[in-house]
């Protein structure tokens, strides 16, 4: 590996950085290379990317790539929901009410602006702290907290009349 920078670090990165972007509507496989894409790129310039800042540089090229891909194929994104089905009733009802809410939330979150999508998503998805979501984003730990405040209202009020219909 390359002098500065641990295996299970960029491991780590690594596997956030796909599930982050799954999570945003990427399709696994796409996923999948887009962080095969960018950490082919971090070892082009691996020189210039100081180990402190490799997660966020990681995280900035791949939701540059996820973007790039989503402006050229103008897909619509959608959540794979998973299909466990089991014989009995209950969890079967269980599971179905877990999927709706999964599709309201994700109908939610897709409504909302990017910024305010990413910060929720980094905080209660990925549970980053403030300090590593303003690390990521390049953005002061006072502005992530204000914006996530925002984010969390919007969300509530939008979410809140799947149940008032």
């Amino acid at each position: 590996m390359v002098q500065g920078f641990n295996e299970e670090v960029i491991k780590m990165v690594m596997n956030k950085i796909y599930h982050y972007l799954v999570k945003i509507g990427a399709n696994p496989e796409d996923a999948k290379d887009i962080v095969q894409d960018s950490f082919y790129k971090a070892i082009l310039y691996i020189e210039t990317i100081p180990p402190d800042k490799f997660s966020s540089w990681m995280f900035k090229v791949a939701t540059n790539q996820f973007y790039d891909l989503r402006r050229k194929t103008k897909k619509i994104s959608h959540i794979e929901l998973e299909e466990n089905l089991t014989a009995n009733q209950k969890l079967i009802e269980d599971m179905l009410l877990a999927q709706e809410e999964k599709k309201k939330i994700y109908e939610v979150l897709q409504q909302m602006s990017d910024i305010y999508k990413h910060l929720l998503l980094l905080k209660y998805d990925l549970d980053l702290s403030y300090k590593e979501i303003a690390s990521l984003l390049d953005m002061k730990e006072e502005k992530v907290k204000t914006y996530l405040a925002r984010a969390r209202q919007h969300f509530k009020k939008r979410f809140g009349r799947y149940y008032h219909e």
